[in-house]
């Protein structure tokens, strides 16, 4: 395989890296921006093109590593070159193959290959790849080819549909970013009982990667801990009054409490959860009437 790359931002930067290191030719890279190109190219040790056309030829597979919003507007361009017996790929999570909408009957195989890592360092985050899982969804021809690329370098590789792209987004997004939104609320929480910010964040952080290092290490229902978990129905009692002149928050402990009564059924079977569930519930039915 002849890998290039097009765009040179951190995933084109980590996955070209990342391909290098395992054995991969990566051609080079192509970038609007020739510095950024050359940057990478310097980073993995290949080549930086003037053109899509010349990395193209020199290529027998495509990484178009963009913004999202940009993917199809490079295929836009690419589709009227000579794509034959090519493997075009992009790397979004939420974006499926069809972006590349005609390149089937125009010879390519097309697929969207997206490591589930959150990439935020064009120069380091490389070396993380090895933990991650990938997803790979596109043509039938050469799917095991392109699968065993990253299988080969240890990753496990889920084979998805175009289908599923955007609810297999949407988990990755609960777990990578919106949990910062539930961390920065609980937060704030402390920061009006007296912490300033940075030692809302200190003391919390203990809890917040114990917590992660639990659930790595077992699964989430041995890891859960806390109120629910216990039946302490009069503390989440407590915690619902605490947040009586907060709704948004309120809610939110509300609806991820009513999650954590169906992990903690699963964790202790013969445990009457009816209590914490009908408090639950009328809270849950309360707050939408208002």
């Amino acid at each position: 395989m002849k890998a290039g790359f097009i765009g040179a931002g951190k995933v084109g930067f980590s996955l070209g890296k990342y391909l290098t290191a395992n054995g991969i030719t990566v051609t080079g890279y192509y970038s609007k921006s020739p510095i950024s190109a050359k940057s990478a190219a310097d980073f993995t040790k290949t080549r930086s093109y003037n053109s899509i056309t010349e990395l193209l030829n020199d290529s027998d597979t495509i990484f178009v590593t963009v913004p999202d919003g940009t993917i199809e507007e490079i295929w836009d361009y690419m589709q009227n070159l000579d794509v034959k017996n090519k493997n075009i790929c992009h790397c979004s999570g939420s974006i499926s193959s069809a972006v590349f909408f005609n390149g089937e009957k125009l010879g390519a195989s097309v697929y969207s290959i997206h490591p589930l890592y959150a990439i935020n360092d064009k120069y380091n985050s490389w070396e993380k790849l090895k933990q991650a899982f990938f997803t790979i969804e596109g043509s039938e021809n050469h799917l095991s080819e392109m699968k065993s690329i990253f299988e080969n370098a240890g990753n496990k590789v889920i084979v998805t549909t175009r289908d599923n792209k955007y609810l297999y987004h949407c988990g990755a997004v609960v777990v990578s970013n919106l949990v910062t939104g539930l961390f920065s609320i609980g937060a704030e929480m402390l920061q009006k009982c007296g912490f300033s910010e940075t030692e809302a964040q200190q003391a919390l952080m203990p809890l917040f990667v114990g917590n992660v290092n639990s659930i790595r290490t077992t699964d989430t229902v041995s890891a859960l801990t806390g109120p629910v978990e216990r039946n302490d129905v009069s503390t989440v009692k407590n915690h619902i009054a605490a947040l009586e002149n907060d709704n948004e928050d309120r809610m939110a402990y509300i609806l991820l409490s009513e999650k954590l009564i169906d992990i903690a059924k699963r964790k202790h079977l013969q445990r009457d959860y009816t209590e914490m569930t009908e408090v639950i519930e009328n809270e849950k039915h309360s707050r939408s009437e208002e």
